[in-house]
């Protein structure tokens, strides 16, 4: 294995100075090597700037419609395209990126490993600003350094390296119970804003208007369009990030698109400790669409996302017409998935009826052909049914992977700790989840919303501990597929163990579940904070809708 040094390709740690040529010329080095290549970082901090960054237009899953971002230009900081057999060696170096960025691309790449790493950003495109006073008719924050601004006519804009926002989501932070969750913006509320000195703000309200907040409390705030990503790795397969640190993403955080096999050990999606911030993801933390093989995710960490820290699942597409006797032409439905390469020849797909997610026919794809961004036209092994009713999507069941989600921390998250719909083997254990605001454990499956396809059939939930998750509208542990024709011979999904897990809540379900076959919750230990239930009574504790094959047994009242 050759060992190669990026500063001698005129990287300087610590300089400021721009490190994406002196990168891109290490990387065709090593693309040159005819043997494995460690491709070596000093320690220190390394800045990327935009100007010379490689713009490639990418279309990522999940991420922004035709409206939101019509050009899907992507600027990347370190563009790895066919490369094999390389190792990322970081040794505890810093990659810091100016403007927006998606930090790093995978295309067709194989063997890849990214290590002892961390990335931050300059000025992320996440605005944060504290309580410090609250008074009738305003309050008055502190803003973040990092967090740079203007004010026009009573106006706040925020601003970046080469951006700049008014109005977006916003979120609350409680560092006392370390809790984030979804409020109004208090910037689009107000009706004139002030600068009481450089980095403090007086937020003026109409009367009765003044935002439900406290002093101590931080708001996070971004512009909602997820126009560049953190990480994407497309087409690639044998991709690892082992002991990374992601200090923030703009958009989705690491995007996996028609994938296989990819790990993350140590990867720590988490705000930086010395810069101050409190929120380290734009989006979702790890997203990934269309993959295959072993997705492994252990021993990370994610604190500080604004939605998911992990969403695996397809792609509903709807078929849309019929042209030939062997032909469908399909189309991606969602404003922000579309445009990408889902069927390749040789894939098996499944015919899935819209209202109530059951397979009724399945077929073999012998060629695939884009129509455009939205629409692909597929050439059938043999004709497809006649009974296809408007609405129907097919999944492509070949890019399916097998999920193993362990030893992993889940914090200061507004919305689910886990997303997963994969047919093929899932297990998730050994975990820790502490006090989302949403479940923490979600198995959906849809074709008509998000259309994030497809079932489970073998999913093992074990040894995990729910500390405080979900509330009376969020079920702890949340199996929901969206059908609206629900028939108990009918199931989407089936054989769910959730088993020898520790669960502490006040009030919400332990579990809603619909229309599942085979499905167990046993051996768990429940401690319910502010009741005074007696041992193994855990009546209300269960929602079942269209279930069989159901076992609730040897559960305990702690």
């Amino acid at each position: 294995m050759k060992v190669i040094h990026l500063m001698d390709f005129g990287a300087r740690p610590n300089s400021g100075e721009d490190t994406v040529l002196p990168m891109r010329r290490a990387l065709e080095a090593a693309a040159a090597q005819d043997m494995p290549v460690v491709l070596a970082c000093s320690e220190g901090c390394y800045d990327f700037y935009p100007e010379h960054a490689a713009k490639v237009p990418f279309y990522i899953t999940n991420s922004a419609s035709e409206q939101e971002t019509p050009d899907v230009t992507k600027t990347i900081g370190v563009l790895l395209q066919g490369l094999r057999n390389i190792v990322l060696e970081g040794n505890g170096a810093l990659f810091r990126f100016h403007g927006k960025f998606t930090m790093f691309v995978f295309d067709q790449c194989k063997n890849i490993e990214v290590r002892n790493l961390s990335t931050d950003f300059s000025r992320p495109t996440m605005s944060e600003m504290t309580v410090a006073a609250i008074a009738p008719g305003y309050i008055e924050v502190s803003v973040h350094p990092d967090s740079w601004y203007e004010l026009h006519d009573g106006k706040l804009h925020w601003k970046g390296e080469g951006w700049t926002y008014q109005d977006g989501p916003a979120q609350l932070f409680d560092p006392a119970m370390n809790t984030t969750w979804r409020v109004p913006s208090p910037i689009s509320s107000a009706i004139h804003i002030e600068e009481i000195e450089h980095g403090r703000l007086r937020l003026h309200y109409e009367k009765g208007d003044v935002p439900d907040t406290a002093v101590g409390l931080t708001y996070q705030m971004r512009d909602g369009i997820r126009d560049q990503a953190g990480v994407f790795i497309h087409r690639s397969s044998s991709i690892t990030w082992k002991n990374v640190n992601l200090h923030y993403t703009h958009g989705l955080g690491v995007v996996g698109q028609y994938s296989e096999n990819l790990t993350f050990d140590g990867l720590a999606i988490v705000p930086r400790k010395e810069s101050g911030r409190t929120a380290a993801a734009f989006a979702d933390g790890i997203h990934l669409s269309g993959c295959r093989g072993l997705v492994q995710i252990v021993n990370c960490q994610f604190e500080g996302t604004h939605d998911d820290p992990i969403n695996i699942h397809g792609t509903h597409l709807r078929v849309i017409d019929k042209p030939s006797a062997n032909q469908i032409l399909v189309r991606f439905m969602h404003g922000q998935s579309y445009g990408f390469d889902a069927f390749f020849p040789g894939d098996h797909i499944e015919f899935v009826r819209a209202h109530s997610l059951a397979v009724f026919d399945s077929n073999i794809v012998t060629d695939a052909q884009r129509i455009n961004a939205r629409d692909i036209l597929l050439t059938l092994d043999k004709p497809p049914s006649d009974s296809i009713a408007p609405h129907d999507v097919i999944e492509n069941v070949t890019w399916t992977p097998q999920v193993e989600i362990r030893n992993n921390r889940f914090a200061r998250i507004p919305t689910r700790g886990i997303l997963v719909t994969t047919r093929r083997k899932v297990v998730i254990e050994q975990n820790h989840f502490d006090r989302l605001m949403m479940s923490g454990i979600l198995i959906a499956d849809d074709a008509e919303s998000w259309f994030e396809s497809g079932r489970v059939e073998d999913v093992t939930i074990r040894q995990n501990t729910f500390n405080h998750c979900g509330g009376r509208e969020h079920p702890v542990i949340y199996i929901a597929p969206e059908n609206r024709h629900v028939d108990l011979d009918i199931p989407v999904h089936r054989n769910i163990r959730i088993e020898e897990n520790c669960i502490h809540t006040a009030d919400a379900l332990l579990l809603d579940a619909k229309s599942t076959r085979g499905l167990t919750f046993r051996e768990n230990d429940i401690t319910f904070t502010g009741t005074d239930r007696k041992p193994n009574d855990l009546t209300g504790a269960f929602r079942l809708t269209a279930c069989s094959g159901v076992q609730l047994q040897d559960n305990k009242i702690i």
